[in-house]
C-alpha cells in the first residue's frame, strides 16, 4: 500500500472506532458523544516537536523518546455533540450536566481509542504507542503558567495541521474548539501535509483581526484577558469550586467548565475561514 492508501486506512479506523465503541453513547442523550474524527499526521522527526520543549518545557517528550522507531504522530480531535454544545452554551457560572458527563465519559471514549488504534497498528506489524495511556506519562506543574504534562495533544494537532491556539489556549480546529484530542505514535510511515496556517494563532480572531474577544466574556471568574489564559484562576475555579459542588450533583468525577468553548464563534468552525 501506499503512504496515501495507508493514511486513509488509518482515518477509516478511526471514524470506524468512533462510530462503534460503546464508550462513545451518552448516558443523558440519545445519541453520541463525539462526532466523526477529524484526523491528521505529523513526521515525528518535524522540528517543532524539539521546539516544543522551549515552548512547554524542557520535560516535554520528542516522539523519539516516546517510541525510539517513532515514524509518525496519529493526531486526532473528536468534535462534542451539538445536543451537548447547545446545553453548555445556555450556561453562564457552571457547564451543564451533559457537558460535565462528557468530560468524565468522553476521556474514557477516548482512552478507548488510543487503545484500539495502538491494537490495530501492532496487529499489523507496526510499532505503536500512546503517550497518555503509557506509565511515564505524567503532570507537570510549572510555577509561571500551570499544570502542563509530558505530552500535548494540543501541540501534536497543531503539529499534525488539526489547529491554532485560541486566546483561551484552547486548539481552534476546522470543527472549532469545543472537542478532546487523542494521539497515537508509530513506526509506520504515513504522509504528514504540510500545515495550512504559518502562526500558531492564526484561527483565533482576536489575535488574527482583533476582533472578537467572546472567551473573555464567557469566563464567570476572569481567567481569560487581553493578556492570555490565567491557568492557575481557571484551575482554582473549575477544580477548587465548581469540582466538589459538581461531583454529587451530576454523579461525575471530573466536571470540568467548558464555558469558553461553547457561546462563542470559534465553537464548532475556523471563524477565521
Amino acid at each position: 500500500m501506499t503512504a496515501s492508501s495507508l493514511g486513509n486506512a488509518v482515518r477509516a479506523e478511526l471514524e470506524r472506532l468512533v462510530a462503534t465503541v460503546a464508550e462513545n453513547r451518552h448516558p443523558d442523550l440519545d445519541g453520541p458523544i463525539f462526532q466523526a474524527p477529524l484526523v491528521g499526521f505529523a513526521a515525528a522527526g518535524d522540528p517543532l516537536f524539539t521546539a516544543y520543549r522551549e515552548v512547554i518545557g524542557p520535560f516535554h517528550r520528542t516522539p523519539g523518546e516516546w517510541l525510539p522507531a517513532a515514524a509518525t504522530v496519529i493526531s486526532w480531535i473528536l468534535p462534542i455533540a451539538a445536543s451537548t454544545r447547545d446545553s453548555n452554551r445556555l450556561q453562564r457560572e457552571e457547564p451543564s450536566r451533559a457537558w460535565a458527563i462528557t468530560r468524565t465519559f468522553g476521556e474514557a471514549c477516548n482512552n478507548r481509542l488510543r487503545a484500539e488504534l495502538c491494537a490495530w497498528l501492532q496487529a499489523r506489524g507496526h510499532a505503536a504507542l500512546a503517550p497518555v495511556l503509557h506509565p511515564q506519562w505524567s503532570g507537570v506543574e510549572v510555577a509561571e503558567s500551570g499544570l502542563s504534562s509530558n505530552w500535548s495533544e494540543r501541540h501534536a494537532a497543531y503539529a499534525a495541521g488539526l489547529g491554532t491556539f485560541s486566546l483561551n489556549d484552547g486548539l481552534i480546529t476546522a470543527a472549532g474548539m469545543a472537542h478532546r484530542c487523542g494521539s497515537v505514535i508509530t513506526d509506520l510511515v504515513l504522509p504528514a501535509e504540510p500545515r495550512p496556517y504559518a502562526g500558531v494563532r492564526d484561527w483565533c480572531l482576536f489575535h488574527a483581526r482583533a476582533t472578537c474577544g467572546a472567551c473573555m466574556r464567557r469566563c464567570p471568574v476572569g481567567a481569560i484577558t487581553a493578556a492570555g489564559h490565567d491557568k492557575h484562576r481557571c484551575r482554582d475555579y473549575t477544580y477548587g469550586t465548581l469540582q466538589p459542588r459538581l461531583q454529587e450533583s451530576y454523579g461525575v468525577a471530573i466536571a470540568g467548565c467548558g464555558l469558553c468553548q461553547t457561546g462563542v464563534p470559534c465553537e464548532a468552525g475556523n471563524p477565521c475561514k
